[in-house]
C-alpha cells in the first residue's frame, strides 16, 4: 500500500498511535505492536523524565517506531512553544522534529483554541519545526494553519476520547477539497468502522488513542484498527460506485433465456 509522507518521513502504516490511558506499559507495547502503526505520540508533559529501565514509559516504546512529541496538556500558545522546545532539547523526534500541536481551550471538552493553535504554529514553523496541529473542522482554520507552514492539519472527527467517530464528514470534505498539505483525522474515533468511514473518504491518515487504549481488549481493537484503516485506504483508491436511489442488475438483462 502507499505510504504516508509527513515532514520528509515515508510511513508505511497510515494509522499513528497514542501512549495515554493504558493499564500498563506491557499492554501498551502489545497494543502497539498489534497496531501496526510506525509512528507514536508521546504527552511531553506527561513524560517522568526521572524514571529509568521499565520505569519509563519511552522504555516500552517498540524499536524502530518513529516519536511523534504531542503538546497535550497545554492551553495557551506559549506554553506549546515552550513543551516544543524541550522535545527538541530531549531529542525525542530528532533534532528538527515533527510535533503534534495541541492548545485546548479548556479541560471539559478538550476542543482546540484555534487562535492559540495558530499562534503557536506560527511561532514553530518560524523555529523549524514541522508542526502537525490538531484543530477543529473548520476549513477556515485549516487553511490558515496550512499558510502558516504546518505539514499537516488534523481535524478532529469527535471530541478528544468521546469515540462519537466522524460527526461532521460534510466539514471533512471542505477541508479535504482544499488542502495542499496532508489531512489526519485526530480525536473521536471509537471504533474500527470510524476508521474505515474516514479513511473511504480521502484523509492521508489517522491518530487513535484511547478507543485502543480504553477497549476492553487493546490488543485486538489495535488489530482491529490497522485492518480497518488498510481496508477504508484500499476503497478510496479503488473509487466507490455511485449511490443510486434503484438497484441495477448485477448481471445484464439483454441476451437472458426467454427474453425478447
Amino acid at each position: 500500500m502507499d505510504g504516508l509522507v509527513l515532514g520528509g518521513r515515508t510511513l508505511k502504516s497510515r494509522l499513528i498511535v497514542g501512549t495515554g490511558k493504558y493499564r500498563d506499559f506491557a499492554g501498551m507495547k502489545a497494543a502497539l505492536i498489534a497496531s501496526g502503526a510506525d509512528m507514536v505520540t508521546v504527552a511531553v508533559r506527561r513524560l517522568d523524565l526521572t524514571a529509568r529501565g521499565e520505569a519509563s514509559l519511552l522504555h516500552w516504546i517498540p524499536a524502530g517506531m518513529v516519536l511523534l512529541p504531542n503538546t497535550a496538556g497545554c492551553f495557551t500558545a506559549e506554553d506549546a512553544v515552550r513543551t516544543c522546545r524541550l522535545a527538541r532539547e530531549l531529542q525525542l523526534g530528532g533534532e528538527n522534529p515533527l510535533v503534534k500541536l495541541e492548545v485546548l481551550s479548556d479541560p471539559k471538552t478538550l476542543l482546540p483554541d484555534t487562535e492559540e493553535t495558530i499562534k503557536a504554529a506560527r511561532q514553530l514553523v518560524g523555529e523549524g519545526f514541522q508542526v502537525l496541529p490538531y484543530t477543529s473542522d473548520d476549513p477556515v482554520a485549516a487553511r490558515k494553519l496550512e499558510d502558516a507552514g504546518c505539514a499537516a492539519v488534523m481535524p478532529l472527527g469527535a471530541p478528544i476520547g468521546s469515540g462519537l467517530g466522524l460527526r461532521n464528514p460534510y466539514n471533512l470534505m471542505m477541508i479535504l477539497e482544499q488542502a495542499k498539505v496532508p489531512v489526519i483525522v485526530d480525536a473521536g474515533v471509537g471504533t474500527a468502522s470510524d476508521c474505515a468511514l474516514c479513511m473511504e473518504l480521502g484523509v492521508a491518515g489517522l491518530l487513535v488513542n484511547t478507543a485502543i487504549s480504553g477497549a476492553r481488549d487493546p490488543v485486538l481493537m489495535a488489530t482491529a484498527m490497522k485492518l480497518a484503516t488498510e481496508a477504508g485506504r484500499l476503497a478510496f483508491l479503488a473509487g466507490r460506485i455511485p449511490r443510486k436511489l434503484y438497484g441495477s442488475a448485477s448481471s445484464p438483462i439483454g441476451g437472458v433465456i426467454g427474453s425478447a
